[in-house]
């Protein structure tokens, strides 16, 4: 052999060892990048089945703080209105939320046939749902997600017209709601030109709490108080509760939930993003059962336990769109001042007469409200009380206040027209019976109902 042919082979050798350790590092990117698809798509599905379980919350929840006659009627609305809200997100609402369309709507992906444009399908590939692109799980994964945050939208609506509202108006109210109230507030903050002007509501405090307490305040005053809730002179008149063990126990699933809700919505596996997420809404919801506690003492003589459960949701409401953007002491400041806002939210509710058997008012809107606006006055960047100014704390209030001017007068459109229509509100005879016997035609504890033996 020459020595050019031996030069020759080495390089042949050494080219050939070259494209095959290429061809590796291929390999390994590209199962790397499939073992972090999969671990993200794993994260995205099991934090929305936590919040899928927070619908089992709400129902326990809202049945314990209510009377028994009603029981059956308030667990009928929370389950069935998963089913409507499911059926309404996939017809419209997902497309109207995220489909590219403009700064004030979805105008494509209808039905979830537009094409995705996430990481998955490549830079240059060009999808219609551009407000969910950063994500990289697949587009059915991101509407499973956003679907179960549709349906506590609108399972926030139940208690507060809880006791009264007729079964098939409040489906038909869930149905508009979810088709096409939520998804426009929505849109403009996930997309939008809210989003556009730099508005921060990470997880939903705007998008889903507050959307559910300006549905909940709409239905709430067109509704009327439940019979008796008013004495002659104005007073208000306690409504005690049926079951505080389940009101506790839903309070509990919220709570665990709440991690779902929150840390779920990185929509990817960031160990450090979802740790310190977690670690601040648990931290902003144990301040805020404190700081509850301790006022519901000092102001009422006694610890009430419904308000110490209210002001702890609160808490969790608060951080939510802020739980991404501050501290571990900023999640505590926010609890601590969530917690008794919730109280005095409540008590003011009653005086003027708003009527909300649990509370879901002052939770969802009230803290919704502050938990928005939290962003701005918190935020390790650009906070106000860190030093950042003024302007996002601006831009956080202009946002709550557009969402708010869109939608009370919607859900209060819809709340007139279905009253004007199919009427909203039970006859009184059935309200004082219960709602479980007019409506559904069964008792949630039959074996407490004496049977004849004739």
């Amino acid at each position: 052999m020459t020595i050019a042919g031996s030069f020759a082979d080495e390089e042949d050798t050494m080219v050939g060892q070259y494209t095959r350790r290429r061809a590796a590092r291929c390999i390994t990117v590209r199962m790397t990048a499939d073992t972090k698809v999969a671990l993200d798509t794993m994260w995205v599905l099991f934090t929305a089945c936590l919040v899928f379980f927070m619908n089992a919350g709400f129902a326990m929840f809202e049945s314990g703080l209510c009377r028994s006659k009603n029981a059956v009627n308030i667990l009928a609305k929370n389950f069935v209105v998963f089913g409507i809200a499911s059926l309404a997100f996939w017809l419209a609402g997902f497309a109207l939320m995220f489909g590219d369309g403009n700064a004030v709507i979805g105008l494509s992906g209808w039905l979830l046939h537009g094409a995705d444009n996430s990481p998955l399908t490549g830079p240059a590939y060009h999808g219609v749902y551009t407000a969910l692109a950063a994500a990289g799980v697949p587009l059915t994964a991101k509407f499973f997600f956003q679907l179960v945050f549709a349906g506590t939208a609108a399972t926030i609506v139940s208690g507060a017209v809880a006791e009264r509202i007729k079964f098939s108006a409040f489906l038909l109210f869930s149905f508009v709601l979810v088709t096409a109230i939520y998804p426009l507030a929505g849109h403009w903050v996930r997309g939008g030109w809210l989003a556009s002007l730099g508005f921060v509501d990470f997880a939903g405090a705007t998008v889903v709490h507050s959307v559910g307490g300006w549905a909940a305040l709409s239905g709430v005053i067109l509704l009327g108080p439940r019979l008796g809730k008013y004495l002659p002179n104005g007073d208000a008149r306690p409504v005690p509760a049926h079951n505080m063990t389940a009101a506790t126990l839903g309070a509990f699933i919220l709570w665990l939930g709440w991690f779902g809700f929150n840390a779920g919505s990185t929509m990817a596996v960031e160990p450090e993003a979802i740790a310190r997420i977690a670690l601040n809404t648990g931290m902003s919801g144990a301040a805020a059962c404190v700081s509850a506690t301790v006022v519901a003492w000092l102001l009422l003589a006694k610890p009430d336990l419904s308000l110490i459960l209210s002001g702890t949701l609160t808490g969790l409401v608060a951080i939510t769109a802020a739980c991404n953007a501050v501290s571990i002491s900023g999640a505590v400041v926010i609890g601590l001042l969530a917690g008794p806002l919730t109280i005095y939210s409540v008590l003011l509710f009653e005086k003027i007469k708003i009527d909300d058997p649990v509370g879901a008012i002052s939770v969802h809107l009230v803290g919704g409200i502050f938990g928005t606006l939290s962003v701005g006055l918190f935020a390790t960047d650009g906070g106000l009380f860190l030093g950042g100014g003024f302007a996002r704390t601006a831009i956080q209030a202009a946002g709550i206040g557009a969402v708010g001017a869109v939608t009370f007068p919607l859900t209060f459109l819809t709340w007139w027209m279905l009253r004007a229509g199919v009427g909203i509100r039970v006859p009184p005879d059935e309200e004082i019976e219960g709602l479980d016997a007019g409506e559904h035609g069964i008792e949630a504890y039959a074996a407490f109902v004496k049977v004849s033996q004739e």
